[in-house]
């Protein structure tokens, strides 16, 4: 392999020369060990030569989920099987997984971005972190539990699911961060909630990963556990896994470690980037990583960048949150609707929980009709059933420019999840 490169740098100001000379490294590395890129980059007449600035990313060829589930199961590997020292998989699109190879050093990177997220969220050698999401080919659990001690706090590997367990060890062992899916977090929170334990528990922190949040799941997780810090970690395997970057204190986006990799921000339509603000879907390519580095792969995901100096004075740059992806976006008379928007609008109306289903059906009149069904508040003031109703209806008419018809729920009549809960659903066939 070439000269291993190093992600690390100080300040802003140095982080365009860093990332010209990681994308040379990289382009270099891929061409020497991946016959699946050599061909593709010089078919493209792409050295690391002729790369004398970032602008030259976009010559580079994209890379699809499809690419990496191709010539399975170590078709992708850019490293030799003596460096290879973990694989990981997420599940492919053509059914076939996509297995991603680790080398040491590419170890050592994640947990180093993840340690730098347990630094960001504030912790410290005392806390004690509960990490209660999936182990095994799936990256998270490993990837939480080995960021956790190389930052030097106490892991509490308990892994998904089981409730009565999470709560007892919340309780004996007096964990100060729980770490989760959004859906888990709110299953759990409203759990303590109903059995009155908010005030026996340590908690002091939720770090929530793996799938959207709202605003509102958010506060509703905040109250019932009586936390006041909740972060927001991306993360996907094919970019090492979670603990690619946090949401920080001042809580306005989540700062990505673009000393790591690049990001643009890309219309999933025609490939061009999103103007300021602009929704778009995220598009990396890796900076040092060996077993399987990434040349602008498309990771579906969209979001927008905040173009703002951060409060909290970290100068990585930021995201918002993932606001859905390319390939769930639905058309409904003609309005590309994703579901981060539906958590936004839903939001900003008073009196509703933070559990919804949104359904799209054809009627008998061969017309398209759009219900969203939602759970009251469980504090849900005088707000009637009618004035909610009439409220989402005006709030989704006026973001959206389409009509819906709403459904109340009573609170807790919703399903619930302790992995990720579905709630957009797309009943329509299309010939």
């Amino acid at each position: 392999m070439l000269k291993r490169f190093s992600p690390r740098i100080a300040d802003a100001a140095g982080l365009p020369a860093h990332q010209l000379a990681g994308l040379k490294w990289t382009v270099g590395h891929a061409i020497s060990n991946s016959p699946f890129y050599r061909e593709r980059l010089l078919a493209a007449g792409v050295t690391p030569e002729s790369i004398t600035s970032l602008a030259d990313l976009r010559r580079l060829p994209f890379t699809t989920a499809d690419d990496l589930a191709a010539d399975y199961p170590f078709g992708f590997r850019s490293a030799p099987f003596t460096e290879v020292v973990r694989i990981h998989a997420s599940s492919g699109t053509t059914g076939k997984r996509k297995i991603l190879c680790y080398t040491g050093k590419d170890l050592d990177d994640w947990q180093e971005m993840f340690a730098r997220c347990f630094e960001m969220a504030g912790l410290s050698r005392e806390d004690r972190v509960q990490i209660a999401v999936g182990y095994g080919l799936w990256t998270a659990g490993t990837g939480f539990q080995l960021g956790c001690e190389r930052f030097g706090a106490m892991a509490i590997p308990v892994g998904p699911g089981n409730l009565e367990l999470q709560i007892a060890f919340l309780m004996d062992l007096k964990a100060t961060v729980f770490c989760c899916t959004a859906s888990m977090g709110l299953l759990l929170a409203e759990e303590v909630h109903r059995r009155g334990l908010r005030g026996k528990l340590s908690l002091k922190k939720v770090i929530l990963g793996a799938e959207r949040s709202s605003d509102t799941m958010l506060n509703t997780i905040r109250a019932y556990l009586g936390v006041n810090e909740i972060y927001d970690i991306p993360g996907l395997t094919e970019v090492y896994g979670p603990g690619i970057g946090l949401s920080c204190s001042a809580n306005q986006g989540i700062h990505y470690w673009a000393d790591y990799y690049i990001m643009e921000l890309l219309d999933p339509e025609t490939l061009e980037p999103v103007p300021p603000g602009g929704i778009g879907e995220m598009v990396y390519t890796t900076l040092a990583k060996e077993g399987a580095p990434l040349i602008r792969y498309r990771s579906r995901d969209l979001t927008r960048l905040v173009q703002s100096d951060c409060p909290c004075g970290c100068w990585l740059p930021r995201h918002d949150r993932i606001l859905g992806r390319s390939d769930d976006v639905v058309i409904f008379r003609g309005v590309n609707i994703y579901p981060g928007q539906l958590d936004e609008i839903l939001h900003g109306v008073d009196g509703i929980g933070s559990e919804y289903q949104v359904l799209f059906d054809h009627g008998d009149d061969g017309r398209d009709y759009m219900l969203v069904r939602i759970e009251r508040s469980k504090e849900a003031g005088a707000l009637t059933d009618v004035d909610v109703g009439k409220r989402i209806v005006t709030a989704v008419k006026h973001t959206l420019l389409v009509t819906c018809s709403v459904e109340l729920a009573e609170h807790g009549s919703l399903p619930r999840s302790e992995r990720k809960t579905k709630r957009v659903f797309d009943n329509r066939r299309f010939e």
